[in-house]
């Protein structure tokens, strides 16, 4: 308790009386101070996270083999592993790993590492593990596909045919590509866990930072990891703020409290990129901000009145009143920029046909329903928009918000009628990246526990639209295969799938404008990059 309070003095003192005049603060030189909102934070463990917060976490404290290039992000930089290359039979992809690097922990690095990490990944089955289970990996060919050549030379070997670049596009990805400290890990082992209890607060990586500190839903501390094996970056120390409301991030920006602010409503951004001092960069997300049904619910299994749902959505007001800076308009489940992405389908709001199609369906008296948001922008924002174009096609909508835990957590486990989400892939640039995450199902049990596929969460399952996605994967020639998705769009709006995308999310910040180097997008931001023009 006595380290606690000392650290968090500490912390208050930096960020109030580093310059000695209260109107204007100014955060410390070798100090990077930013504000979002932390409550779908719930875990640290690479293994378990769920959502971008955590990864804007991780990706400074956990090296992948290799990283996204930022400017070309199908491109990829060496990381731990310095060169690799694709057998000419695609089925394995060998990489090279950087010599001499330590963790943090002071422990060499190796190709055992390496091959723990996933194997660990597959055995411990956490939300993380869906990447490579989309691709045919699991705890039982862990062994077979994660091989040790030597100490510095690491295979991974396809257990199925596949694109190899898709596979090391999710090796670049922060969560199932993160390295972990092998040895530390299972020193600090409970009851066969792996160190999952451990790593849900503490961290065993080797990249710039290491986890000092969280609490949840108040903060994070990174401090500078003497053991990296790269250039020492600028700043030493890091603080996550769990600030969730936009005006105090925007009065606290405005004063240097802090440096960078992730989670401001669309007026204050606005306001802020007429202010002196700062500077507000909007940069291409990863992900839809959608409505979705549980086909669970007997309601929405009717197409008809998933259909009505989809016309009780004012697309236009929302992307116009709410999205700003958060999303733009978007209708179908590709990323903007992807291979046979097909023109919006041009849904507008339309209550009129919203009520006959739920006068078919038997429910031309309405229904009461219960819609789940996170209590933070812009979801309960639109959660609001939402239940008023509900109300008239006769459908009472009760808002139910909260963290991550209460309202994922809840889909996750299946048990929801309505939900305000954001998701649907993309951290890949690849078509198989989404439709992977929103409308594949290859289990709709709910013994399969397949929690990072959101169509599993909706209990959407189509047999036709499974086999269309893998076999577009695996077409080699480009045209077909261009041809292969686009047909997948149409098909997907004929059967009207359990989640109505109406916005593609970008990613937003504000920031003092003696920010350098900062990276906008939180799926590949590595603080590492950050200095101080001062």
């Amino acid at each position: 308790m006595k380290h606690l309070l000392s650290t968090v003095a500490a912390v208050a003192l930096g960020l109030c009386l580093t310059t000695g005049r209260p109107a204007l603060a100014e955060t410390p030189d070798n100090q990077l101070v930013i504000a979002l909102s932390m409550t779908n934070i719930l875990t640290l463990d690479p293994a378990g996270i769920t959502g971008r917060d955590a990864v804007q976490v991780l990706t400074s404290v956990y090296d992948n083999l290799i990283v996204p290039n930022p400017e070309k992000r199908t491109e990829f930089l060496p990381r731990l592993a310095e060169s690799w290359e694709i057998a000419e039979d695609r089925s394995s992809i060998t990489f090279h790993l950087r010599e001499g690097v330590t963790f943090a922990s002071g422990n060499e690095f190796t190709a055992e590492d390496v091959a723990w990490s996933f194997k660990r990944l597959m055995t411990i089955n956490l939300a993380q593990a869906s990447f490579l289970k989309t691709r045919g990996f699991n705890a039982d060919n862990a062994d077979a596909s994660f091989e040790v050549i030597d100490p510095q030379t690491f295979r991974i070997n396809l257990p199925q045919a596949d694109d190899p670049n898709f596979i090391m596009m999710v090796l670049s990805q922060a969560g199932p590509g993160s390295i972990i400290d092998s040895k530390l890990a299972l020193e600090n082992e409970t009851n066969g866990d792996l160190g999952a209890a451990w790593l849900k607060t503490n961290s065993a990586g080797s990249s710039a930072y290491n986890l000092r500190e969280w609490r949840s839903n108040e903060y994070v501390i990174l401090d500078r990891n003497d053991e990296y094996w790269g250039e020492e970056p600028a700043m030493r120390r890091v603080l996550i703020r769990h600030l969730p409301e936009s005006q105090s991030q925007r009065l606290q920006l405005e004063r240097g409290d802090i440096d960078v602010a992730y989670a401001l409503l669309a007026a204050d951004l606005q306001a802020l990129s007429n202010t002196d001092g700062i500077e507000v960069e909007t940069t291409p997300g990863a992900g839809f901000y959608y409505l979705a049904v549980s086909m669970k619910d007997e309601r929405f299994a009717n197409a008809k009145v998933r259909e009505a749902l989809r016309y009780l959505i004012d697309y236009d007001g929302i992307n116009t009143a709410v999205m700003p800076f958060y999303g733009v308009p978007h209708q179908r489940p590709l990323s903007s920029g992807v291979m046979g992405l097909l023109p919006d389908p041009g849904y507008k709001l339309d209550v009129e046909k919203a009520k006959a199609l739920l006068a078919e369906a038997g429910f031309e008296s309405g229904m009461r329903v219960t819609l789940r948001a996170l209590s933070e922008p812009p979801f309960l924002n639109i959660a609001t928009a939402i239940q008023a174009t509900l109300a008239q096609a006769g459908i009472q909508a009760e808002i139910i918000t909260g963290s991550g835990d209460q309202i994922y957590g809840a889909m996750r486990e299946r048990n929801f009628e309505l939900i305000v989400g954001r998701g649907g892939g993309g951290q890949q640039p690849h078509p198989d990246s989404n439709l992977r995450s929103m409308a594949y199902n290859p289990d709709n049990s709910d013994e399969a526990g397949l929690t990072n596929y959101q169509a599993w969460r909706t209990s959407f399952y189509d047999e036709k639209l499974n086999t269309m996605i893998v076999d577009a994967l695996l077409e080699q020639d480009d045209a077909q295969q261009t041809k292969d998705y686009e047909e997948i769009q149409v098909y997907i709006e004929d059967v009207v799938p359990s989640i109505l995308p109406f916005s593609e999310v970008v990613d937003t910040a504000a920031y003092r404008d003696d920010v350098e180097g900062l990276v906008v997008n939180p799926w590949i931001t590595r603080f590492e990059t950050v200095t101080k023009n001062r």
